[in-house]
Parts: structure tokens; sequence; C-alpha cells
């Protein structure tokens, strides 16, 4: 048994390890998202953003350089995917379910690996391992279209069981790609025709239809997917002209961001509410949006929407910028 002295001097010990932990502080929790995310890197010019839940961040891609990086709280990035197959990175999506990146694949003749024989030609689907960016697929969708148009993969949604449907902004086309089997046209339809320029852009999915953003008129369109030859014009109470990227946030309304690089648009981001199952459509929210060209947004699981501007206005005008923002809102 310990004397007396032991147990006071045992007793000592343990009141200061308590004491310690007390004022010890406590362990740094993980960095929240800003509200505004200034990014750094040479000439990105991002188009595309997504948030990926598995790493809790922002990913974007490159319309400059064909890549999709990781974007940190303090605004630097890290390379996740550099395939030599991307010319311009446009929309993605994170398929978090099956642990996938999907990467809507173009060539404006903007990127760094621009050639004539892709330029206005290519519109491809790149898949990607989340967590490495190792490719796991690739599908040349303008192979699928059969055709000897001009092609342009814009953006894309992924539906429950995993199928992925594309728009084809230079070319009146929907493609739809399974994640087992042939992919295909899901439609073609001359009413998401851009003429001479952008047509059909953003994409969502929503209960089994597709909604459909039109850059150039700012129309709306819903597809149901059991039935696409049924695509019918969302009655919006006004058009958005320069619709860029669209999204659904979890109270069913829904994120468009326009510009005004092609069109006749406006630097702004609206919010747009649904009536009888998006027969028809209201204009609820209207902001002018800060940062010039915003193209699209994301949504975090929280339904905090952050909305990307990667200065695609001074890309086509033929100036670099080694910045971009990613601003809530």
């Amino acid at each position: 048994m310990p004397s007396i002295s032991a147990r006071r001097r045992l007793k000592t010990i343990l009141t200061a390890a308590a004491l310690a932990s007390v004022l010890a502080p406590a362990p740094a929790a993980s960095a929240a998202t800003p509200d505004v995310i200034e990014g750094r890197a040479p000439s990105l010019h991002p188009e595309g953003v997504a948030y990926d839940p598995t790493r809790g961040a922002y990913l974007v891609s490159s319309l400059r350089h064909g890549t999709v990086s990781v974007v940190r709280p303090d605004g630097s990035v890290r390379t996740l995917v550099d395939d030599p197959a991307l010319i311009s990175a446009i929309g993605i999506q994170v398929d978090a379910a099956r642990r996938r990146l999907l990467v809507a694949n173009a060539d404006p003749g903007m990127g760094v690996r621009t050639s004539p024989g892709t330029q206005g030609r290519l519109a491809g689907l790149g898949i990607y391992d989340l967590a490495s960016g190792r490719r796991t697929g690739y599908v040349d969708l303008a192979e699928v279209a059969g055709d000897s148009a001009r092609h342009f993969a814009n953006d894309l949604a992924v539906a429950p069981d995993g199928t992925v449907y594309v728009t084809d902004s230079f070319a009146p086309i929907v493609y739809r790609v399974p994640t087992r089997g042939e992919a295909s046209v899901l439609l073609r339809d001359r009413r998401l025709s851009g003429g001479d320029g952008f047509g059909a852009n953003g994409i969502a999915w929503r209960d089994g239809h597709l909604l459909i953003g039109k850059y150039d008129d700012g129309t709306l369109w819903r597809v149901p997917v059991r039935r696409p030859g049924a695509l019918r014009q969302v009655r919006l109470d006004r058009a958005l002209p320069g619709a860029d990227g669209i999204v659904l946030r979890r109270d069913g309304s829904l994120v468009v961001v326009t510009n005004k690089v092609a069109a006749s648009g406006t630097d702004a981001v609206f919010t747009v509410r649904p009536s009888a199952g998006w027969s028809r459509a209201t204009v609820t929210g209207e902001r002018a949006w800060p940062d010039q060209a915003p193209t699209t947004a994301a949504v975090r699981p929280d339904g905090s929407v952050h909305v990307l501007s990667g200065r695609l206005d001074l890309l086509f005008a033929g100036i670099t910028t080694d910045t971009f923002t990613l601003r809530k809102h």
C-alpha cells in the first residue's frame, strides 16, 4: 500500500494533469469555406465548378489548360486531373456515390492544347477517379452524334442511377451516357440550337426531368428523360439571355448565372421558382454580380451556393489573368 507521502505526490500530479487538460487549447476545427475565395493560379481561367464532399472543397475546371484543380480556402490550387485528352475542361460534376469526377471536354480555341483538328469540333466526356484524378473512361460524344457538325460539350447532370446527360452548345443535342452500355443521343431538336453561337448550356436533373438553359436567348426547357420528344419550353415571366450555369437548390428553386461574354446578357445571378411541375416559372430574385463574367455555381450540402468568375471575358479577348473568384451567393 503506498505511503501517505506517495499518495500526496500522486494526487498533486493528477491535479496538475487535469488542470493542464482544461487550459490546453482545443484542437483546431477544420477551416470553414470563406464567403469569398480569391483564387490564384497561372492563367487558369476556370469555367466550371463543383463541390466535392469527400474533400470538403471546391473543384474547378480550366478552359485554358484543360485541367481540374482542388481549390483551398486560401485561394491556392492543386491540380487533380491533367489529362492530355482534355483540351478545354468545361462543366464538371462530382458523383460522390460512385467516387467519380465527370468532365465535359470541348475546344473553343482558347486553350493551350487547341488544334485545327479539334477546334469547334470536340465534344467528349472524361470520367476520373475522384480520389486520385486517374482517368477511368472517356466517351467521344462527337462520334456518338454521328455527323460532321460543329460540337461543344458544355455542361452535365447526373441522375440518381449514375446516368450522365451532357449538353452540346454548338449542336442541338443532349447526350445520354449510362454507367453500363453505349452512349447515345437522348435528344436532337433544333429548338435547342443557338444558331452560330451557343445554344443549350446549363443542365440540371429534377425528378425524372432535365432542365436546360439556353445561352443565346435565355429560355428554359424541360425534358422528360423517358419521353425526350416531349421537350417543352418552360414559361418564364422574363427571358434571361446569357444564361450559363444553372443549379438546383434544396428548396426546389433554380439558380441561374448569366453573363455577357458571348450574349446580350448581364453579369448577374437570378433565382427562379417553378410552378405546375416546371411548366411555368417565375424570377423571384436578381443580384447584379460584383465579379465580371460569372459562369456557373455549385451547391454545398448545407445549401449554400458559391458562384464562379474565371474571367473568360478577358480570355476571349486574348488576355490572360492569374486570378479567379468564388463568391457566396
